[in-house]
């Protein structure tokens, strides 16, 4: 009898730690880790962003139509 009370109680001690047993342990864990899955996506794409920001002299290179202007001109 002493065997089996014995295997019950460290059965139940591993349970306890087990993090599929654990309801409560196991939402906080999952909670924690999609929010610091979502800040390093955010401030990987802010980062990204901001080496490859974008260059205000590639908007003089670019060749706009006479007629499609505010102040179309025509020939």
């Amino acid at each position: 009898m002493d065997l089996q009370q014995e295997y019950r109680e460290e059965l139940e001690k591993v349970q306890d730690r087990d993090f599929t047993h654990s309801w409560v342990s196991s939402s906080a864990f999952l909670f924690y880790l999609s929010v610091f899955c979502l800040l390093a996506f955010v401030l990987g794409t802010c980062g990204k962003l901001y080496t490859q920001r974008y260059d205000n002299q590639k908007v003089d290179k670019v060749h706009v139509q006479e007629s499609t202007k505010y102040t179309p001109e025509y020939k």
